[in-house]
């Protein structure tokens, strides 16, 4: 295409948007995951903002401080899975919130937290995956740049406890936006790899860079890389939707495919493209595109409905169907964001409509997204720089809704069943009340079987007796012990009534 018919193009798609009553920023308006905002961060030794009704504390856990998550509607019957998966951050602004790593009930309320403050340990993709047989929880940590990320991949296991860090090799550093475990225990991972690239086809220099993106598979034991491929080998620059701006120089490369999610199809990979608007089937042994869906260059022929743009999250399931997030937006090409579900017709190479699942308040997300599609036919949909999280049923009607507080979001949403048993003991804080005698407060960080707590107080921690117990109430019970003590001991037990552990002896702190 030539330049000037590029630059038409361009023209004619904002001046439709604009007439058609939809607000187009003066450039391609991609925010990216950046934490703050433009104007200069305050100094690291500058306080957090003051807590406050948004942000959940605890006295048997000071430490701990992750934003309130607000159920907003739970619709007419509990939602399931049981458990959401969160990794709450800041978006544009500073939060009194610590950023962290959430497992939340349908209540909105804890189960487990793991702050990850600091600008080298910004959290994302958060979820439950199986590495050696059991069920892990996984995310990325690491810095977040204009877009995209530089860090590592964690596993930890159903006690909490690391088992592994994942890093790309051949000098790539692993991008926020996938880290995938596969059925042979081996990663998948990306990175956003600067090169120099010709860009005289979309009206930029012949001597410009880009951001090409980089998929490994890396042995997650050894660390060998068993796949590399590079998207500048594939794809070309002409694809790309994104406006070059300021863009295009060794000092700032030109993001022009922007991958953003790894799904396994066989002896291929499906890559997601947020800036071509196209999915990629990728062959593991060749690693040449095998088709492409949506976008300039697409294989196939999508209906009206059926189309996407700045899309996230695309995952295959039962062979011809896709669930992706439609971001559509940013610069906005759809009246709001959805949750999308594909049937594709691969001999006829045709893709319509299954589903869509839609927030009633029409929410549009500029960056990031989730779309889980549920064994029930529903889906939680993770709405990315907007803060909620929102399950449908199969019919596409809202079940559950949350929201964090602003500014606090989560890159994705997940839910799945999990069974968290600590191997750090329970928290445990004892002061008088108003009625002049003892509340002992407790906690148990990640437990997904206490029912009950049993207080036991005496004269030393040798001697102590049952004097109270009560019903688990949340991440944090408060049980009302009369005026023994001055030791006191928590004793988290089961639903029939068996000890699952028991804290540290504490004495009354007044």
């Amino acid at each position: 295409m030539a330049d000037g018919d590029l630059t038409r193009r361009r023209f004619l798609r904002r001046t439709a948007l604009v007439g058609a009553g939809i607000a187009v920023p003066l450039t391609s308006g991609y925010v990216g995951y950046r934490l703050p905002r433009a104007e200069p961060a305050p100094p690291a030794s500058a306080p957090p903002p003051p807590p406050g009704e948004d942000v959940r504390h605890f006295r048997s856990r000071p430490d701990l401080r992750p934003p309130k998550l607000t159920v907003t509607d739970a619709g007419e019957r509990p939602a399931e899975p049981e458990y959401l998966f969160l990794s709450p951050k800041a978006y544009q602004d500073r939060s009194p919130s610590q950023p962290g790593f959430l497992i939340a009930d349908r209540q909105g309320r804890p189960v487990w937290f793991l702050p990850s403050e600091g600008p080298e340990s910004v959290p994302m993709d958060f979820r439950v995956q199986t590495y050696r047989g059991e069920p892990v929880l996984t995310w990325w940590q690491g810095r977040v740049l204009a877009g995209y990320g530089q860090g590592v991949g964690v596993v930890y296991d159903s006690s909490y406890r690391q088992v592994a860090e994942v890093r790309m090799g051949n000098g790539m550093q692993a991008d926020l936006h996938e880290f995938l475990i596969t059925e042979r225990d081996t990663a998948l991972l990306m990175a956003y790899h600067p090169a120099p690239a010709d860009l005289t086809p979309i009206g930029g220099p012949h001597d410009g860079w880009v951001y090409a993106g980089v998929v490994q598979e890396v042995d997650i034991t050894s660390g060998e890389v068993l796949f590399e491929w590079n998207s500048l080998d594939h794809v070309g620059i002409e694809e790309t939707y994104q406006e070059l701006g300021d863009t295009g120089t060794e000092e700032a490369p030109f993001d022009y495919i922007h991958l953003n999610s790894i799904e396994v199809d066989g002896d291929g990979l499906v890559l997601s493209a947020r800036n071509t608007w196209a999915l990629y089937r990728v062959s593991r042994s060749t690693g040449e595109v095998e088709w492409r869906m949506g976008g300039r260059a697409s294989d196939y022929s999508l209906a009206e409905r059926a189309r996407f743009s700045w899309q996230h999250d695309a995952r295959l399931h039962d062979g011809d169907r896709v669930a992706l997030f439609d971001n559509s937006s940013s610069p906005p090409q759809g009246p709001h964001s959805r949750g999308l579900v594909l049937r594709a017709d691969h001999r006829r190479r045709e893709v319509s409509l299954e589903q869509e699942f839609v927030h009633p308040a029409r929410l549009r997300a500029d960056n990031q997204g989730s779309m889980q599609l549920l064994e029930s036919g529903g889906a939680l949909v993770g709405w990315g720089s907007q803060p909620h999280t929102s399950q449908f049923d199969a019919d596409g009607e809202l079940v559950f809704d949350s929201r964090f507080p602003e500014p606090d979001q989560s890159y994705r949403a997940r839910t799945f069943a999990w069974t968290g048993t600590p191997a750090e003991k329970p928290a445990v804080t004892v002061g008088r009340n108003k009625a002049g005698g003892r509340t002992v407060y407790t906690s148990w960080n990640g437990s997904t079987e206490v029912a009950q707590w049993r207080v036991l107080a005496g004269a030393s921690p040798a001697e102590l007796t049952p004097v109270a117990q009560a019903r688990y109430s949340g991440f944090e019970t408060a049980v009302v012990a009369g005026d023994e003590g001055p030791f006191f001991v928590a004793v988290a037990l089961d639903e029939h009534g068996a000890e699952l552990a028991r804290s540290e002896a504490v004495r009354e702190s007044g």
